[in-house]
């Protein structure tokens, strides 16, 4: 009597449960190498914490040179994801993704005091953003993208109290106006996800921490109406 079950159909699954086991651990592999340069830009970045701004600069160079690294891990992604299942794998990447875009992001910010564009963080990982919510190959998913933009607003609301810590007592200005600008921008989207919904919504808690410490400055006549700090104060050492 002939086997009723194909015992051959489940070698063929176990095969594939393998191969995709295979696949699984590449892919873990680089994205281990990925979060290794982001935390290595981190580093470098976190310094404009306790730096002067003349500083600045200097530090956003030498964190450029380790995106061209981010771009060798990208690539190797790439590679490894089998065609047309990018969603299937997803999930193993996204979360270095956010933290690269929001590098990438705070960098060009700390750079030029503005948002950084879709063309610019292609040009920071050498891979294409996806706006037609269509990926069929490796791209920069647009909630990656958004993900970046938010965590940037709690980054820069810590960067105001430093400022302030370092004698910068304009910077929380041009923070605070950087800020609702974007807050605004945020509004005009009807976003559908749920955890970049709740963070977005957070955006609103960092420009009252902002707005708190313009508040105390300008009580302490630190900065005035046209944000130029007080020469007097500043440069006599005079109390408040």
């Amino acid at each position: 009597m002939s086997n009723v079950v194909d015992l051959g159909f489940f070698d063929a699954i176990q095969a594939s449960m393998e191969n995709e086991a295979t696949t699984k651990d590449n892919i873990r592999s680089a994205v281990r190498e990925l979060d290794r340069t982001n935390r290595n830009i981190t580093a470098v970045l976190n310094r404009v914490h306790s730096s002067s701004k003349d500083q600045v600069p200097a530090l956003c160079a030498q964190a450029r040179i380790y995106f061209s690294d981010i771009q060798t891990h990208i690539s190797d992604l790439t590679k490894l994801v089998p065609p047309h299942q990018y969603y299937k794998y997803n999930g193993l990447w996204s979360g270095p993704m956010q933290q690269a875009c929001f590098l990438a992001t705070l960098t060009m910010y700390l750079e030029h005091e503005r948002l950084i564009t879709v063309d610019e963080l292609e040009g920071f990982f050498a891979v294409k953003v996806d706006l037609d919510n269509n990926i069929t190959d490796f791209q920069i998913s647009v909630e990656e993208f958004l993900h970046g933009v938010v965590s940037l607003t709690n980054e820069l609301s810590r960067l105001a109290v430093n400022a302030v810590t370092s004698g910068d007592f304009t910077r929380p200005v041009r923070i605070g106006k950087f800020l609702k600008e974007l807050y605004s921008g945020f509004q005009l989207l009807n976003l559908k996800n749920d955890s970049l919904r709740k963070r977005f919504d957070g955006i609103k808690y960092d420009i009252k921490k902002v707005e708190e410490i313009i508040y105390d400055l300008t009580v302490r006549k630190l900065v005035v109406a046209n944000t130029e700090p007080v020469q007097e104060v500043i440069g006599t050492g005079a109390e408040v």
